[in-house]
């Protein structure tokens, strides 16, 4: 199963006010396994950069004035979350902004639904530790994963992040490391399936000394306390 561990940085809160996209960062899971593969851009919103956004991921307006505007990236940014399915923190808020961004280039860009499926580990979270903050550091710590890097928010950071926290908060797999270049391998190994036609395991039946010393064991423990494997044994 392919899924897209994703995670988006915006101007604002709300689209409907106006607000845009200016990061996104994917990373790649194969049946529970980091592939090295992600996709990353900055992008030019077309717009200022609210103050409060500025505090929370330090993405500035003179940093993204070189950077493509949306236009520019939607179809490679498309192929590679097609047909996968997306994990996303609090996915409402990113597959609204994603949904408006395509909305904008009037060009019959389908909705994210639409070529994808959507998981919110947001709702997972809630659902695992009811009544608790469930948020990105907070689950951090609550599995033991390492986000000391994580000085400001960062889209592609907190996506390798993010895929930590799933994988452990879904199947108990936390030895999950990443490399230099921001991939990583899971910890975890595959479950084996044995084939139906493989040639079936010898049973070994005890010698006849064998039972006899095991006899002999159960006769010394009978003299101290009731043994109830010899019960088993003679019923």
């Amino acid at each position: 199963m392919r899924q897209i561990v994703l995670d988006t940085e915006t101007t604002g809160l709300e689209p409907e006010q106006g607000h845009r996209v200016i990061e996104i960062g994917c990373v790649e899971l194969e049946n529970r396994e980091l592939t090295g593969r992600h996709y990353h851009v900055y992008i030019n919103p077309e717009r200022e950069v609210e103050d409060s956004a500025v505090e929370v991921h330090g993405i500035t307006n003179e940093f993204l004035a070189d950077k493509p505007v949306f236009r520019d990236v939607a179809d490679d940014f498309l192929a590679f979350i097609r047909g996968a399915e997306l994990v996303i923190h609090n996915a409402p808020f990113d597959v609204g902004f994603m949904d408006h961004e395509f909305s904008l280039l009037n060009a019959g860009y389908p909705l994210t639904r639409e070529i994808c499926g959507v998981t919110d580990s947001l709702v997972l979270a809630r659902k695992k530790h009811p009544g608790q903050k469930n948020n990105l550091d907070v689950l951090c710590r609550r599995y033991g994963i390492d986000n000391s890097n994580r000085e400001l928010h960062g889209a592609l950071l907190d996506a390798e992040i993010l895929a930590m926290v799933y994988l452990a908060m879904t199947g108990g797999q936390t030895a999950l490391s990443l490399d230099e270049a921001g991939a990583g391998q899971a910890g975890g190994s595959e479950i084996e399936r044995l084939s139906a036609d493989r040639q079936p395991l010898p049973v070994l039946e005890a010698s006849e000394e064998e039972v006899k010393c095991h006899r002999e064991f159960l006769d010394r423990m009978a003299e101290k306390t009731q043994v109830v494997w010899d019960q088993r044994l003679n019923s």
